[in-house]
């Protein structure tokens, strides 16, 4: 099948394409930062990544801190776009020491019901924004409340 072939395929499925186009809405964040915080595509948010900066741009010390941090600000994003933690179904988290893997799941798992927890993806990284021990992306199933 020739490359063209498949990507018309493709186009064909995807959500954005021909007359199923979806709208694609951005959300409203810090002016500062160069990326929104939250993107609707559809009935799916993809949210950027959150490191565990707290209401004062601080990190706390700490996987834990900054984990619970992190999740407390994707929760909050979730809400500002009409959804919650349930309706989150994949994550990718990116830590700088993956060793603080289990002392992170602690964390992570009390944000999620046990029998609902989302797909997730993990890796090293040599560094993030500001020295953060994590970072953790997510995308989250919401559709418009009609």
């Amino acid at each position: 099948m020739r490359v063209s072939a498949v990507l018309a395929a493709f186009a064909g499925w995807a959500p954005w394409a021909g007359s199923r186009a979806a709208q694609v809405e951005y959300a409203r964040g810090n002016p500062r930062l160069p990326f929104s915080p939250a993107v609707r595509v559809g009935d799916v948010l993809y949210l950027s990544g959150q490191i565990g900066f707290d209401a004062s741009d601080r990190l706390p010390e700490g996987i834990e801190a900054q984990g619970r941090q992190a999740m407390e600000n994707i929760a909050a994003v979730l809400k500002t776009q009409g959804a919650s933690m349930r309706d989150v179904f994949k994550c990718t988290v990116m830590m700088a020491d993956m060793r603080q893997w289990a002392d992170f799941n602690t964390v992570y798992t009390a944000f999620f019901e046990p029998d609902r927890l989302p797909a997730r993806s993990a890796f090293g990284s040599s560094g993030l924004v500001g020295g953060a021990l994590l970072e953790i992306e997510c995308w989250a199933y919401a559709p418009r409340r009609r």
